[in-house]
């Protein structure tokens, strides 16, 4: 098992779908305990990437306004502090900047505004979840909070310094576009848009596009890629019989997860996952298939 590490006020900066953090004690029982390069291709909200000891990292995901944020931490936090003080919990407010992303100059701003747009909506949109359109556009709604903290100054100040002290390569490809940078000492956690667990579920999507059947197959060929350089990987998924089918060859341990029953914050129900790895969890040595 993995110790943990103990930074002061280290935890992700903005919630996000699928996110890990009722998980995480749980996922630690399964990763190795000597990991010298740590990669997550499909990062989001970095629950584990926080909670991880290693010494230097790769993290991917093909959100580009989400990975703009995590750069902006990294090497302008200050300056990201400033912008996002200057920003109040006002619908008006809320709505104008949530309109950026239909003007035809958009990502002509800089990273500095894009991030902090991303961190104001997250922390001020109904239920705190990045939400966007067939269109790749931010539609969640204005949300109903009585004082949010938009700027929590302690917890960017500790990502940042964690960021840098990680020596962490921040990328925003496609996961299969990783596999040749990559180290052979590497360890490969991967968190993708969950197997739906019926044919009328939805898939967990967080910007436009869809992980459908063909691309849970492209992931599985990725994960034996991995598997035949000798690279140890983790998967978390739905627990379901295609999950299961599909994964059949690798090691497939279930865990019971707290989720939150739809928008309501307070009532919880657990559900099962699987965590799919290609090594022993007790020894860290990478089975045969």
């Amino acid at each position: 098992m993995h110790t943990p590490n103990n930074i002061e006020h280290l935890k992700p900066f903005v919630k996000w779908v699928g996110g890990k953090s009722t998980s995480l004690l749980r996922l630690l029982e399964y990763i190795p305990s000597n990991i010298e390069n740590y990669v997550e291709p499909f990062l989001g909200s970095g629950a584990l990437f926080f909670a991880l000891n290693f010494k230097k990292a790769i993290i991917n995901d093909s959100n580009e306004e989400l990975i703009l944020a995590y750069k902006v931490i990294k090497e302008q936090c200050p300056e990201l502090i400033m912008y996002l003080q200057s920003l109040i919990y006002d619908k008006e407010l809320y709505e104008k900047i949530r309109a950026w992303d239909r003007e035809p100059d958009f990502k002509q701003r800089s990273d500095l505004e894009r991030a902090a747009r991303l961190i104001y909506l997250i922390k001020t949109c109904y239920n705190g979840l990045y939400r966007v359109s067939k269109k790749n556009q931010f539609n969640t709604p204005f949300g109903n909070h009585k004082d949010p903290n938009i700027c929590d100054v302690r917890t960017l100040l500790a990502c940042s310094e964690y960021l840098n002290k990680t020596q962490a390569v921040i990328m925003n490809k496609d996961y299969e576009a990783l596999l040749d940078d990559i180290p052979e000492d590497a360890f490969v956690y991967l968190d993708p848009p969950y197997f739906p667990v019926s044919k009328t579920a939805n898939f967990t999507s967080y910007q436009s596009g869809k992980f459908n059947f063909s691309e849970q197959e492209r992931l599985y060929n990725f994960c034996v890629k991995l598997h035949e350089r000798g690279i140890r990987f983790m998967q978390s998924n739905s627990d379901t019989e295609d999950v299961r089918a599909i994964y059949k060859r690798f090691d497939i341990k279930v865990v019971e997860v707290s989720r939150r029953v739809n928008s309501n914050t307070q009532k919880r129900s657990a559900v099962n996952e699987v965590v799919i790895t290609n090594y022993d969890p007790d020894t860290g040595i990478i089975k045969s298939l």
